[in-house]
């Protein structure tokens, strides 16, 4: 019978495969605790067997027979090492990606599948199929950490520095008169100052510049886009 063999290295290779298959597919890919605690338990084994070989030869002056296998489990060593690297850093520009998909609204993405709208479709129709559903099933306890983090720095930067009632407290002729809202999307800079939306899902009653407006789903309104940006970039309005 054929015992199982893999070689050193086989197990990042799959981390690095499943990255690859999230930016293919477009996906956020469930957080592979499993295999990631196996790579670590290999990367303890391959040390112990670095130190091992060492110390069968202190000898600094005398060359090291066991230098091509020093020099093997260094290799794989490093490159265990990069392979968790990449990963974890795709998944973390992954979850940028998405925080920001959102405007920035960390219950919605850690909510309900429902509520976790992704960017919108070319076709115009709603955009909450193309999330990926139940994102915080798919998140590691750290990478959840991490979001509240992130979005903590970004709304402390957004009240510290791009804030007017923190400019205002400040002897500064030139304070800013109007909050920078750092959600706002930069990719398709606005023409007009109001937009003809349509109501996707409904989100209740909103305060604008025209007064309470209730949005329901299936209604239309032209409004001050300033007022509704959150609201789109959210998924709960469309642009018609």
């Amino acid at each position: 019978m054929a015992a199982a063999t893999h070689q050193y290295g086989d197990l990042a290779t799959q981390l690095l495969v499943e990255s690859r298959r999230s930016t293919a597919t477009d996906t956020l890919l469930k957080y592979n605790d499993v295999l990631v605690r196996s790579i670590v338990r290999e990367q303890r084994q391959l040390e112990a067997l670095l130190q091992a070989a060492l110390a069968a030869h202190p000898d600094e002056v005398a060359p090291n027979p066991l230098l091509p296998t020093i020099l093997l489990y260094q290799t794989a060593i490093n490159r265990n090492k990069r392979c968790l690297l990449a990963y974890h850093a795709h998944r973390i520009d992954r979850l940028k990606d998405l925080y920001w998909s959102v405007g920035g609204a960390l219950p919605l993405l850690l909510s309900m599948p429902s509520a976790a709208p992704a960017h919108a479709n070319a076709d115009g129709q709603g955009n909450a199929a193309a999330a990926p559903a139940d994102v915080r099933s798919k998140l590691s306890p750290h990478e959840v950490d991490f979001l509240r983090s992130y979005n903590t720095s970004i709304l402390t930067l957004r009240t510290e520095a791009f804030s007017s009632a923190a400019s205002m407290s400040q002897d500064d002729a030139g304070a800013l008169t109007e909050d920078v809202d750092l959600m706002a999307p930069v990719v398709k800079p606005p023409k007009d100052l109001h937009v003809l939306v349509r109501v996707v899902r409904d989100c209740g009653v909103v305060h604008t510049e025209q007064g309470a407006i209730d949005f329901r789903r299936g209604h239309r309104f032209l409004v001050r886009r300033a007022d509704v940006e959150h609201l789109i970039v959210q998924g709960f309005l469309e642009e018609v």
